[in-house]
């Protein structure tokens, strides 16, 4: 990070048409010069406005994984189907809210997010004046619950209005062989501290999106500029946080609320696409995720889907029909346990 004050976030301007058609609004977040030193940052809250229902009971705040940005469009649907307004968010310098000259992703700290973070739970409330669950993905899944539990820290993650949260193959560790999370981790602090902005390499693999997008073997259409075959480049800066961010979870938090945490059955790295990539996760250790799992703290439920993609609701139509299945009974048990008090 660099010596530079953060500017406090100004309030959002006006809802404008979204790149996911007529049915979706973009809002601008300003958040102020960036800390890392690259121009103005902005964050962009997206709403399905087919979604807002009179009868809804809650609201849906939705957060992307790394090269990732909103465009689960039956992700929205669905959560609508069940009574909720949606929105979601494309962090700074991710999808929407990327600006030029801008590195994609990179935050040197992942505490930088709350100030998005806190702007778009507020917007969603003063909008919907209902109870809000957080739903994940991936990078995400980490970002959330580090918030969280600074949140129940300060303010209480109750009285802000939150009363669940949902993790889609949240990244809780450091994949690949014991010596990355060892020795490996010594030298990405290292390299973070001196050269954040070097890149990692080899970390630039299509296998995963490959299986996603409809242009090779998937059947999901997305902007390839802002969700690249390859993935985006890894900083050792950006690197460096997200271990730091490994390392304060694996320290245990308390998110304040109940957790629902979804996952392939099975992991597959692999470094071209083969069609076992279509039913496995290929970016993320499952294993790792049942094991720190725990460390969320209150109630967690951790529900591992056979066949699914590393994120489940993109895996094919058959898995992601029973990934649905176990969100919404988990759904309604969160229901009745939040009426109990």
């Amino acid at each position: 990070m660099t010596n530079e004050t953060p500017v406090a976030p100004t309030r959002a301007a006006s809802w404008q048409p979204d790149v996911l058609g007529e049915e979706y609004e973009q809002l601008t977040i300003p958040l102020g010069a960036d800390p890392d030193g690259e121009g103005t940052v902005e964050a962009t809250l997206v709403r399905y406005t087919a979604g807002a229902r009179a009868d809804a009971t809650g609201t849906v705040l939705y957060v992307h994984g790394f090269t990732d940005y909103f465009f689960q469009k039956h992700l929205a649907e669905h959560m609508a189907a069940q009574g909720f307004r949606f929105y979601a968010l494309d962090l700074r310098k991710c999808g929407r809210s990327r600006r030029p000259g801008q590195t994609a992703h990179y935050v040197s700290d992942l505490s930088l997010y709350d100030a998005e973070l806190d702007e778009a739970l507020r917007i969603v409330r003063a909008e919907t004046g209902l109870p809000v669950l957080l739903m994940a993905h991936s990078t995400g899944g980490l970002v959330l619950p580090l918030w969280l539990d600074r949140l129940e820290r300060s303010k209480g993650v109750a009285a802000q209005g939150i009363t669940g949260l949902v993790l889609n193959s949240p990244w809780f560790d450091l994949q690949g062989p014991a010596y990355y999370r060892t020795i490996g981790t010594a030298v990405i602090n290292g390299l973070g501290r001196v050269r954040a902005m070097a890149r990692m390499p080899g970390a630039e693999l299509s296998t995963y999106g490959d299986s996603l997008h409809r242009s090779v073997s998937g059947e999901w259409d997305y902007d390839l500029d802002w969700k690249p075959l390859t993935g985006f480049p890894v900083h050792f800066g950006w690197l460096r946080a997200i271990r730091q961010g490994h390392a304060r979870l694996q320290r245990g938090l308390d998110v304040g609320v109940p957790a629902l945490v979804l996952r392939s059955k099975v992991t597959k790295f692999m470094r071209e696409y083969g069609p076992a990539a279509d039913v496995a996760d290929t970016v993320l250790d499952v294993r790792q995720i049942q094991r720190w799992s725990g460390c969320l703290g209150v109630r967690t439920n951790v529900v591992p889907i056979e066949g699914a993609r590393h994120d489940v609701f993109l895996s094919s139509e058959p898995v992601r029909a029973t990934a649905f299945e176990e969100l919404d009974a988990w759904l309604a048990w969160l229901a009745e346990f939040t009426s109990k008090g």
